[in-house]
């Protein structure tokens, strides 16, 4: 299949047919999360504060897998755009090599340093001895998750939704159908707690290995991967030029979560155990709105690459608008149904009400949320790494970070909900002027290089 209905079709059916697929993956992907929480919560309040304690550094793991991912989609496909077959297979070839790499030392380093992370936070012995149960399992599996995230923005970039959509699923369909399986014990299988959790989340990585395996086998690609392409090395600093930035943006919510926990802490570990079923529950809606933007970033990539800059600035607006739809349907369900929804990932009635307090406080700042979104994503997409980055460090340090010490001591544990609100109405005015500045550099460059 030509990749270059790209710059032929029509916005907005091209916009929904790349992103639908991702949508509906990211989902799945969601619906995962909150299961494997609620299934985890399940085995006791203990069990979900040590899952909590150890999403920040699971995070971080992701983001440098994700993030080199966004740098390697961002090159693959602008080459394409500009019709360098071969420069964009190199870049491919060097993704996977390089993603592998980052894998192996990601597990290193953070099975190595967890037990001091741990030792940062004021739980209990049981609490970390969960934590540590289930990380070193987790993290053991960092290279399979870190190829797979590599294959995922090659075939993204080559505008191969359908494809990635049903590798994703096959990893997200299985994990939900395992974790009850290996938690509780069903059937012939023992039950495992926690260790059951950490097991169905590494065979869900396992499974899109080798799911892009066949159907790279099976179908002709437009970009391949292959050690013979390794001798092509003219694109691996701009591999690292848009992925450095792009992991520094995905880590950002790791340093968060790791700061907030701390001054949460003070309060007492139920609001520990609230900040990390807020961030399990909103995934569902920035990993649906993050499809809209893996969708978008392949497409803009290659229109930049053949000079096509109008259609980037409607392929951004329609982004825009999606995303915002996304997020305005996620502030109404957080005002209707917070107790319920929190509910899932608790018995106890008090964190369960302090749970339903957040989040109608912390969903304010949803449809804000839209604008940093959506212009990171473009900005990436452009292969402008660092203003997507400047956005981030508002969003998740510059502002929030300052805004929730000063108010929690103030209003208490509702102060750090209070700044999540305040950051998102901050960070969208900064992310509209950025891209829009950026645009207009971007623009000048590529006319000064024709």
């Amino acid at each position: 299949m030509s990749d270059t209905f790209m710059k032929e079709r029509s916005v907005f059916p091209l916009l929904l047919s790349m992103a639908l697929p991702m949508a509906v993956s990211m989902l799945v992907n969601s619906l995962y999360n909150i299961v494997d929480a609620y299934y985890v919560a399940r085995i006791s309040d203990d069990a979900m504060t040590a899952l909590s304690l150890v999403f920040p550094v699971q995070n971080l793991i992701n983001a440098v897998a994700i993030g080199f991912g966004i740098g390697l989609n961002a090159v693959v496909s602008r080459r394409l755009g500009e019709g360098e077959r071969e420069r964009s297979a190199a870049a491919a070839s060097w993704g996977v090599a390089l993603s592998l790499v980052h894998g192996v030392l990601m597990a290193a380093l953070c099975l190595a340093l967890m037990p001091a992370f741990l030792r940062m936070f004021p739980s209990g012995e049981d609490v970390r001895a969960l934590a540590l149960r289930y990380a070193r399992i987790v993290f053991l599996f960092a290279p399979v998750m870190s190829v797979s995230m590599a294959y995922e923005k090659i075939f993204q970039a080559m505008g191969r939704m359908k494809a990635t959509m049903l590798c994703m699923l096959s990893g997200c369909v299985t994990n939900i159908l395992l974790d009850p399986v290996l938690i509780f014990g069903l059937g012939p299988f023992p039950a495992l707690g926690i260790e059951g959790a950490a097991i169905a989340t590494v065979i869900g990585e396992a499974l899109p290995v080798a799911a892009y395996q066949i159907i790279g086998r099976r179908i002709p690609l437009s970009v391949e991967v292959g050690l013979g392409h390794l001798k092509e090395r003219s694109d691996i600093g701009r591999l690292y030029a848009v992925g450095v930035p792009a992991t520094l943006n995905l880590a950002l919510p790791s340093l968060l979560i790791s700061a907030l926990n701390a001054i949460l802490g003070t309060f007492g570990e139920g609001y520990v155990l609230v900040l990390g079923a807020y961030y399990k529950l909103q995934t569902f809606l920035y990993l649906t709105a993050n499809g809209i933007v893996q969708g978008m970033r392949p497409i803009i990539g290659y229109n930049r690459g053949a000079g096509e800059f109008g259609r980037v600035s409607q392929i951004y607006r329609t982004a825009l608008g999606m995303s915002g739809a996304i997020m305005a349907a996620g502030t109404v369900i957080c005002l209707l149904i917070p107790e319920q929804l929190m509910g899932l990932f608790s018995s106890s009635p008090e964190t369960v009400s302090a749970g339903g307090a957040a989040l109608r406080i912390i969903c304010a700042g949803f449809l804000c949320s839209s604008v940093s979104v959506t212009s990171c994503g473009a900005l990436e997409g452009l292969g402008c790494g660092v203003p997507s980055l400047v956005i981030s460090l508002c969003r998740y340090a510059a502002v929030i970070l300052p805004a929730a010490w000063v108010l929690s001591r103030t209003l208490g544990p509702a102060g750090v909900w209070h700044a999540f609100w305040v950051t998102e109405a901050v960070t969208a005015a900064v992310a509209f002027a950025v891209y829009r500045r950026q645009v207009r550099l971007c623009m000048a460059e590529d006319l000064e290089t024709v």
